[in-house]
């Protein structure tokens, strides 16, 4: 089996994961933050620790300003319903996945606030300069990802958060398909909150992730609940990052995901960058020099997150994905991926794009059977 999803998760998992959260099954699973035994103690010293090197992959000065969720989507659930209220103006682009764009239909729906999507253009570009000029007097928050997961483009995040902090508003980035592959650092870019999940290129299992919230940014939290300490308050306590981690965490899936950050740091972010691009300049080439073949996203020559779609002449995008998986062992994406604005961006709507996503732990092999098969699907 060739596995060409990673983004939507990444396969497979580096062994040290696996044998991390069954130690934390076997020796230690308890309630961390919830007694004052060495189980409880132990549990609570892996989360902390999970917390700390989630702080220093994204330049984090106080890793309590971390908050572990579920996932990217509970993550950007909490900033944005925590932050805007009515008569408040958002900004966000016609890239963005359904995690972002879902939350703000919500409140512009129900809260009556004001929503701007900047358009990119057909490539999926999108140039700084455009959010500026969507900004009103009650703008209060630009979302943006970093990486389009269809098209692979890299956004401008630096440029945008300049932009931001001129203004005074708070930036909220999307960071799936780029925490663990390319550099950031929330206080250079100014980013008020960032939202990662830890099972895509942070090697972490799923049911893993997480909110950067900046020390002046306070939210109405987006659960109410026990936190372990503070339990004579009737509200939630103000201390972070007890406020908005109502409930037990994922224990066992922070054990998971502080062994994938382990093992980023252990390779070397640069390293599995650049292997990634190669791969995927590797199959943007090859698919390009097939007729009837149609690649999405930037032009050979600039980067792009590890992510390159495509759509065949004469087949549905699912019907190609269909006879990859059956007929060569291949695993890819097809359809909309959760991003249907991103597809009227770039024309796909109606058909939809199949998506290949790769991994540290793919080869130039997987590249070429990939490549060998679109070949005899239009010969």
């Amino acid at each position: 089996m060739i596995y060409l999803d990673n983004a939507a998760s990444s396969w497979p998992k580096p062994p040290e994961v696996a044998l991390k959260m069954e130690e934390c099954l076997r020796d230690y699973g308890a309630n961390p933050g919830r007694g004052s035994h060495s189980m409880a103690m132990k549990a609570s010293r892996v989360v902390f620790e999970a917390r700390r090197k989630v702080a220093g992959l994204f330049g984090v000065r106080n890793p309590d300003h971390v908050i572990f969720t579920q996932n990217a989507t509970e993550a950007l659930n909490m900033g944005i319903l925590g932050l805007l209220k009515s008569g408040d103006h958002a900004i966000t682009t016609m890239l963005e996945h359904n995690s972002v764009r879902r939350p703000l239909e919500y409140v512009r729906r129900e809260r009556g606030v004001e929503l701007t999507y900047v358009q990119a253009d057909s490539f999926g570009r999108l140039h700084a300069e455009s959010i500026r000029d969507a900004i009103r007097e009650n703008t209060k928050l630009i979302v943006v990802t970093h990486g389009s997961n269809l098209t692979g483009t890299l956004l401008p995040i630096q440029e945008i958060g300049a932009i931001a902090k001129e203004f005074g508003i708070v930036l909220m980035v999307d960071v799936c398909q780029t925490a663990g592959v390319y550099p950031i650092d929330v206080e250079e870019m100014n980013i008020g909150m960032l939202a990662f999940t830890g099972h895509k290129s942070l090697y972490g299992p799923q049911g893993t992730g997480g909110l950067y919230l900046h020390p002046e940014v306070d939210l109405e939290p987006l659960m109410h609940g026990g936190t372990g300490g503070y339990s004579e308050l009737t509200e939630m306590p103000m201390t972070r990052p007890d406020r908005y981690e109502a409930g037990t965490r994922n224990t066992v899936g922070i054990a998971g995901l502080l062994a994938g950050i382990t093992f980023v740091e252990s390779v070397g972010i640069e390293k599995i960058r650049e292997h990634e691009e190669v791969l995927a300049n590797l199959l943007h080439q090859g698919l390009s020099e097939i007729k009837g073949v149609t690649v999405y996203g930037p032009p050979l020559g600039e980067q792009r997150v590890p992510i390159v779609s495509f759509s065949v002449d004469g087949f549905d995008s699912h019907e190609v994905g269909f006879i990859l998986d059956r007929t060569y062992g291949i695993c890819v994406r097809s359809g909309l991926h959760c991003a249907p604005v991103a597809h009227e961006t770039i024309g796909t709507l109606e058909q939809g794009a199949v998506r290949t996503s790769l991994g540290y732990f793919n080869t130039e092999e997987d590249v070429k059977a990939l490549l060998q098969a679109i070949s005899d699907l239009t010969s």
